[in-house]
C-alpha cells in the first residue's frame, strides 16, 4: 500500500455511541468557522516572518519593512489582517506606530506549530 494512500473499512459498521459521545462536544458552528478563520491567517508566509520580528521586539513599520525587505505598504496590509485578527496590537508613539504580539497566545500557537512540523 502506497505510503499517502488513505485507509478505509473493509465494512461498513456505524459506533453510534461513539458518535454520541463526539457530536456532544462538537463546538457550535460559528466557533468553528472562527478557528478555521485563524488558522488562514497563519497561512501565509510574510505574516509569519512578521510575527517572528515581533517575538524579539516592539518595532514600527518602517523597521518591519527594513527586516523583511519590503515595502512599507505591503507591511501594512499585512499588519492590518494580523491586527483584525487580534494577534497583534499597536500604539503610536509620536508619528510613529509601534507593534508588538497581541498576547503570548500568538507564540504559543507558532511553536506549537514548530514543534509539531518537526516531529518525525
Amino acid at each position: 500500500m502506497d505510503r499517502n494512500e488513505i485507509e478505509r473499512c473493509d465494512t461498513v459498521e456505524v459506533h453510534r455511541e461513539l458518535l454520541k459521545s463526539v457530536s456532544g462536544k462538537m463546538p457550535k458552528e460559528e466557533e468553528l468557522y472562527d478557528l478555521a478563520e485563524l488558522f488562514k491567517v497563519f497561512g501565509d508566509s510574510t505574516r509569519i516572518r512578521i510575527l517572528f520580528v515581533l517575538f524579539e521586539a516592539e518595532v514600527c513599520v518602517c523597521d518591519l519593512a527594513e527586516a523583511l525587505n519590503m515595502t512599507q505598504s505591503a507591511i501594512s496590509h499585512q499588519l492590518k489582517i494580523l491586527k483584525q485578527n487580534k494577534l497583534v496590537r499597536s500604539r503610536r508613539e509620536g508619528k510613529s506606530v509601534f507593534y508588538a504580539l497581541a498576547d503570548g497566545h500568538v507564540r504559543t500557537i507558532i511553536d506549537q506549530g514548530r514543534e509539531h512540523i518537526e516531529e518525525e
